[in-house]
C-alpha cells in the first residue's frame, strides 16, 4: 500500500506544487502522469518547471493509444465494456434526476418542520441508495471485465507496465495532475500505476485527487448547460478514504446555498466532503488522515472554512439518527 498521499488545492496561476515536494522532502526525479490532458499529455515543460525537480512523464496516454492499436481483439472488449459504463451513467442520472426533481418539490412545501425533516431524509436516503448502487454495477462490470480480460498478462499491457515499473523505480514520488477524470481513472487502472508506485509518497490535485478517493463525485452548480445535479461518475483507488473532493470551488460551488450544501453533504455522509481551493492540504499515511487544511461541507449546511482534523465519522444528531 502507498505510504504517504498529499492533495493539494488547484494549481493555476500561482502553483505551489513545487513548495509542496520541498515541504516533504522531495529532492530527486518525480514521476509525472498527466494522462488526463489526452492529446496533450506531452505538452509538459510548464508543468515540470512547476515541480522544481527534474520529471519523467509517464505517457500513460501514449501508451494506451499504442495498447488499442497493437492489441485489437482486447481493445474490442474494452470499448464495449466503456460503452456499457457511459449507458449506466446515462440511466443512473436520469434516475437522479427524477429524485432530485421530487426532492425540490417536497422541499419548499408549508408543512410543519418536523415532517419536512423527514421528507428530507426520505430523499437524502434515496440519493444515497442509488448512489451506491451505482457503484456497485460500477464494481462488479469492471471485475467481471478484469476476470475475464486480466489485463496485467496481455503482453503489450505488460510490456508497457514493465517500463512504468522501471521509471517508477528511479524517482522519489509520483504527481499525479488533473484533467479529464474518466481518462485518468482508466489509465491509471490500464497499467496498475498505483500498485506499481507502492511505498512511493503520491502527490495529487484536482482530478488527480479526485481519483484517490473512494467514491469520484463529478459537480458543477454552475454548468454551462443540462442540470446541476452532483452525480457519482465511479469509485476511486481508495487511497484517500472517507473524503469526497470538491476541487477549485470558487468556479464550481455555490457556497452560499446552505439547503443544497446539507443535503449533499448528508447524501454523501459518513464520507467527509472538502472543497479544496488554492493552498488546500489533505495529508495522509497509509490510509490515515494525519494533516487537514481545507473548507469542509458540514452535514448542517455551514462552510467550515479552516477545518482542520480527521474524518471522524461526525456525529451530527442527524447522523446519529441514520446510523443507528
Amino acid at each position: 500500500m502507498t505510504g504517504k498521499v498529499v492533495l493539494i488545492g488547484p494549481q493555476g496561476t500561482t502553483p505551489d506544487i513545487g513548495a509542496v515536494l520541498a515541504e516533504h522532502g522531495v529532492r530527486g526525479p518525480v514521476a509525472l502522469v498527466r494522462a488526463g490532458y489526452q492529446e496533450r499529455e506531452s505538452e509538459d515543460a510548464e508543468m515540470i518547471a512547476w515541480l522544481g525537480v527534474p520529471a519523467v512523464n509517464l505517457g500513460l496516454h501514449r501508451r494506451s493509444v499504442e495498447v488499442f492499436r497493437d492489441d485489437p481483439e482486447f481493445t474490442t472488449a474494452y470499448q464495449a465494456r466503456q460503452q456499457r459504463l457511459r449507458h449506466m451513467q446515462t440511466f443512473y442520472r436520469v434516475r437522479l434526476e427524477k429524485i432530485d426533481d421530487a426532492a425540490r418539490t417536497v422541499s419548499v412545501r408549508y408543512v410543519e418542520p418536523e415532517l419536512l425533516d423527514q421528507e428530507e431524509k426520505v430523499s437524502v436516503d434515496q440519493f444515497r441508495h442509488i448512489d451506491a448502487d451505482h457503484i456497485d454495477r460500477c464494481d462488479a462490470l469492471r471485475a467481471a471485465f478484469e476476470l475475464q480480460w486480466r489485463h496485467a498478462e496481455r503482453p503489450v499491457v505488460a510490456r508497457h507496465r514493465a517500463q512504468v515499473a522501471d521509471a517508477l523505480s528511479t524517482v522519489d514520488a509520483l504527481v499525479i495532475a488533473g484533467g479529464h477524470v474518466a481518462s485518468l481513472l482508466n489509465r491509471l487502472a490500464l497499467f496498475d500505476v498505483l500498485e506499481l508506485a507502492q511505498g512511493k509518497p503520491v502527490f495529487a490535485w484536482a482530478a488527480g485527487a479526485m481519483v484517490l478517493t473512494e467514491r469520484i463525485v463529478l459537480f458543477h452548480d454552475y454548468p454551462p448547460y443540462g442540470s446541476d445535479i452532483a452525480q457519482v461518475l465511479d469509485a476511486g483507488f481508495k487511497l484517500a478514504p472517507g473524503f469526497v473532493l470538491l476541487p477549485d470551488p470558487r468556479r464550481r460551488v455555490n457556497l452560499e446555498a446552505r439547503a443544497g450544501i446539507q443535503r449533499f453533504a448528508r447524501r454523501m455522509a459518513p464520507a467527509t466532503c472538502i472543497a479544496m481551493d488554492h493552498g488546500d492540504r489533505l495529508v495522509f499515511d497509509h490510509g490515515e488522515l494525519i494533516r487537514a487544511s481545507a473548507a469542509r461541507l458540514t452535514t448542517t449546511g455551514e462552510v467550515e472554512r479552516s477545518w482542520s482534523g480527521s474524518p471522524s465519522r461526525f456525529s451530527t444528531p442527524y447522523m446519529r439518527g441514520m446510523m443507528e
